[in-house]
């Protein structure tokens, strides 16, 4: 099974591109696998459909505006994934909204049946490069966690 790791953000505001950094801290473990893709997609582009469509299953990590403090996450899986970005249509800073390239997968058939998106409260999205420190504390449980998703993804028959 090929999971796409795809990371968030632009990481000139701070704590919107969490996703990205959380990235970067999987490239240790993840990175030399050949069934595991992390890629960068930095402010989102419609690019990213094809890397989505050849995808078995996607996690997807981007700061959110979900209702918690900074620094928290939460990890949606499947249909709360879907929900979750049909609720937020207009909170996504970025130019094309995941929840554009959703429709688009599902127009192509592509959309997986296997995803989840991890989605991180940020503290900060102004001119910055470094995380605040309640997001950056949130990267290695958050790591932690899509490791532990992609293993059990792989264990289900």
């Amino acid at each position: 099974m090929k999971t796409l790791v795809l990371g968030i953000g632009n990481t000139l505001l701070t704590d919107e591109g969490v996703g990205v950094h959380v990235l970067q801290a999987l490239e240790p473990e993840l990175g030399r696998r050949e069934d595991v893709t992390l890629l960068d997609g930095g402010t989102l582009s419609f690019t990213l459909a094809g890397p989505i469509e050849d995808a078995d299953a996607l996690i997807v990590v981007d700061a959110a505006n979900i209702k918690s403090r900074a620094g928290e996450w939460a990890l949606l899986e499947g249909d709360a994934m879907d929900a979750f970005l049909m609720s937020h249509r207009k909170a996504s800073v970025h130019e094309v909204g995941l929840t554009d390239l959703r429709a688009i997968a599902l127009l192509t058939g592509h959309w997986p049946e296997k995803r989840a998106l991890v989605a991180i409260r940020p503290q900060v999205v102004d001119w910055g490069e470094q995380l605040t420190p309640a997001v950056a504390a949130a990267i290695p449980p958050v790591c932690d966690a899509i490791v532990e998703q992609i293993r059990a993804w792989n264990h289900v028959a």
